[in-house]
């Protein structure tokens, strides 16, 4: 793995700005990032950039901002009449009633799911059905997956250069498969760089995800158009690092050993660090075909130990925003574990989190 000089900003807004700048050379920008890293903050940074420079408004975004633009009416009293209402203030919407976009969501939907809807224009809400009932109540998921076909048939338009959304110069996507399975995963992923192969010179598009499944599709359909790829971590509560993985699309467990490394070899070892080194060797496991993730300590030196140690030290209530140390014992059993595992599969680290880099805070 060739090793990608590593970007370090002290701000959002100073991230947006490179975001920015990437894209006047490049068509696409993929970030892989862990939950809580602030994606979509930094979504809506990239957001605001173009209000402050521009004046007004150039990134169509789809965020946790953009699904919650509707809200639920569950009609309590009745328990009947549900349906699910839009904020028709959004300029999301400016061309929602006047394209009758209905057969272009429609498209998409068929695709993922099986239920019907109605759009109400003149009281902006939508009505589901299924078979004869309607005004049901459809599960997250399938809310969450219509509110991405309102926003896949909005980027169709956008990319057919339609009038009502002439304004926008660059999508910005935020984790669009919270809910979904993995075969939708893939569905969803490839109908998405379809769309934006198709319209990369209408508009430049950011991916940001913490999906490993989703970004490796990205990765492999973009990869051969002008796109980079980032490894996106959060250091402190307002410090983050930005490495490029073209060469090694799937990097997010190579930097999370990277990091176990690190507080290893620092000591500074809290609980929850038992929890990623857990899930480290469940994926390790899973891609080895093993059935349970001990397989993947098998034939080492007090390997039963560290199974047991691994089982009952990472299923505790261990939370990463409120870290508490562990004691000398569990210090040296999860290093013993780490440098077991790490020798015996030779991952190349990237000095991603190291203190010493010498690459200085990006202004």
């Amino acid at each position: 793995m060739s090793q990608n000089k590593i970007h370090q900003y002290k701000k959002l807004s100073k991230l947006a700005i490179r975001l920015r700048d990437d894209l006047n050379s490049q068509d696409f920008v993929l970030l892989y990032a862990y939950n809580g890293t602030g994606k979509t903050r930094l979504s809506m940074e990239f957001k605001d950039r173009g209000k402050k420079q521009l004046g007004q408004a150039d990134t169509l975004y789809f965020n946790a901002f953009t699904e919650d633009l509707f809200s639920w009416e569950n009609d309590l009293a009745n328990n009947s009449e549900r349906y699910l209402k839009i904020n028709a203030n959004s300029s999301f919407f400016n061309g929602l009633r006047q394209l009758a976009l209905e057969p272009r969501i429609s498209n998409y939907l068929s695709r993922y799911a099986n239920f019907d809807y109605q759009i109400d224009y003149d009281n902006w809400r939508i009505i589901f059905s299924k078979g004869d009932t309607s005004h049901i109540k459809v599960s997250r998921g399938e809310e969450n997956i219509f509110i991405w076909c309102i926003f896949l048939a909005i980027c169709e338009v956008t990319l057919d250069d339609d009038q009502a959304y002439q304004w926008v110069r660059y999508l910005y996507i935020d984790d669009p498969i919270s809910s979904l399975d993995d075969n939708n995963a893939i569905a969803v992923a490839s109908d998405l760089a379809k769309l934006l192969k198709r319209g990369r010179s209408r508009v430049k598009t950011v991916i940001s995800s913490h999906h490993g499944l989703f970004f490796n599709i990205m990765y492999n359909e973009l990869k051969k158009h002008p796109c980079n790829q980032y490894f996106l971590h959060k250091n402190g509560e307002e410090s983050y690092t930005l490495q490029k993985t073209n060469d090694t699309p799937f990097f997010h467990h190579v930097a999370l050993l990277s990091e176990l490394k690190k507080v290893s070899d620092s000591g500074n070892i809290n609980t929850y660090h038992f929890n990623m080194l857990r899930s480290i060797l469940e994926k390790t496991s899973k891609f080895f075909g093993f059935d349970d993730f001990s397989a993947c300590i098998y034939g080492i030196e007090d390997e039963v130990l560290y199974a047991r140690a691994l089982n009952l030290l990472s299923h505790g209530d261990y939370s990463i925003y409120q870290p508490v140390e562990m004691g000398p014992d569990n210090k040296a059993l999860f290093t013993s574990i780490l440098e077991a595992f790490l020798t015996k599969y030779r991952f190349e680290l990237p000095q991603l989190l190291a203190e010493n880099t010498r690459q200085q805070p990006s202004a």
